[in-house]
């Protein structure tokens, strides 16, 4: 009898590393052609139902991760906060209710539209508001000074309004959020933006696309906004003796992870960290979460990363193949599969890679893109035929051909293992 159990072992050995064999072959053949010469590239594969290295090609290695970077970002988030969203901190004295900012970018946003502030000081007759709990300057370090006013460089604060940017939609007639520029935006013949100092706007006549254009944010912005919604109601405050301390919850968190991995919103994950750190100190500091989540629920990462922001906009940040698939297998172990992958964006079918990665029948690739200027990376999950979970991170740094010539060779591997192991 054991002689049998022994020799079916030896059997299954045999077969499993000959389709290891197989793997490295193919995929190294690929990898060898031409196309990546002049290119940096990482590939690294995992089974987690066999809990086994199925292939390696740089993994180690460190590579700029542009947008992967929120994939540390949603862990943080489903580590730290609850399931629901923290809108603030609240006391209230006599007729007087004082608020705390926690970081929450759900609060009157074009997409959330969340309210919860503006009902809980409906029952008081005044409001003052504490923004200045921030350590964090309003962007990361090495995010390039001339995308001021581009829609993915939305400054980060401490009690964000209307995700710190102003839409504007141009369909019958122009409108604005917030309101309050409804009659101030300039409408130009050539130009749409902001000055680079100024609360200024401006909106191309003939341009139709919904435009989000980022706002200056300080106490004075944040007053005057305020005040246009609840006149003479609220004051913007440095301190207080009344410190708050009761919490006051938004929207369910899984929505805020799922729309930053939708639309790979950089305003999103960079405030996930500034929340995620408002359970650490009353000083939201996102530098201080990601130094606390790097020592505490990811020490054992075997390449520590470089980590600056929360959503890739830095070329600062250093990520390896390898720490991408760590954190990737942690959360399949914390979260149930189908709420996990539920909250990526889905090949060929929802969000980022919704015109790639598609299945014959059913979808196959769970997983977040990273991209920045000749650099594109998606990791994620991917389920075969034969209905293996695989874990993944394919990076590629430094390229001078076009992102979908990228994406096309990235799909051929993709297929070959769904189909193959």
């Amino acid at each position: 009898m054991l002689k049998k159990v022994f020799f079916s072992f030896l059997i299954i050995a045999f077969f499993a590393s000959c389709k290891t064999a197989k793997i490295n072959r193919t995929i190294s053949k690929k990898i060898a052609t031409p196309f990546y010469d002049n290119q940096f590239t990482g590939i690294y594969v995992y089974d987690i139902n066999a809990d086994k290295e199925v292939f390696n090609y740089n993994g180690e290695k460190y590579f700029t991760p542009a947008s992967n970077t929120k994939i540390f970002t949603l862990f943080t988030g489903l580590t730290m906060l609850s399931d629901s969203i923290p809108a603030f901190k609240y006391a209230v004295n006599k007729d007087t209710i004082t608020i705390q900012g926690t970081g929450d970018p759900t609060f009157l946003h074009n997409y959330f539209k969340d309210s919860t502030a503006l009902k809980m000081i409906d029952n008081y007759a005044k409001a003052n508001i504490i923004i200045d709990n921030i350590s964090d300057k309003r962007y990361a370090p090495g995010w390039a000074w001339e995308d001021f006013d581009s829609y993915f460089s939305a400054e980060r604060s401490a009690f964000p309004m209307y995700g710190n940017v102003v839409t504007v939609k141009n369909e019958d007639s122009i409108e604005v959020q917030p309101a309050y520029y409804q009659s101030k935006i300039k409408v130009t013949e050539n130009f749409y933006g902001r000055d680079e100092f100024k609360n200024n706007f401006y909106f191309r006549k003939d341009r139709k696309s919904e435009t989000e254009i980022p706002m200056l944010i300080d106490s004075t912005q944040i007053a005057t906004l305020w005040n246009d919604i609840l006149p003479n109601k609220i004051s913007v405050i440095k301190s207080s003796k009344l410190q708050p301390s009761t919490i006051a919850y938004s929207v369910p968190s899984d929505s805020l992870y799922r729309r930053m991995m939708e639309v790979s919103d950089n305003f999103l994950a960079e405030q996930i960290l500034v929340l995620a750190s408002s359970t650490l100190s009353d000083t939201l500091s996102s530098n201080n979460v990601r130094k606390y989540v790097l020592e505490n629920q990811l020490k054992e990462l075997k390449q520590q990363p470089k980590w600056v922001d929360g959503s890739g906009l830095s070329r600062y940040n250093l990520f390896s193949p390898i720490s991408f698939v760590e954190v990737l297998r942690k959360m399949h172990t914390m979260i149930p599969q189908e709420r996990l992958f539920n909250l990526f964006p889905v090949g060929g079918e929802f969000g980022t890679i919704k015109n790639w990665y598609a299945g014959k029948t059913k979808p196959y690739v769970f997983a977040k893109t990273g991209t920045v200027g000749n650099n594109h990376n998606v990791s994620g999950y991917l389920l075969t035929n034969s209905r293996k979970v695989l874990v993944f991170s394919f990076m590629n740094n430094h390229f001078k051909k076009t992102n979908d010539q990228v994406r096309t060779q990235m799909q051929t591997t993709f297929e070959w293992l769904r189909d193959n192991y």
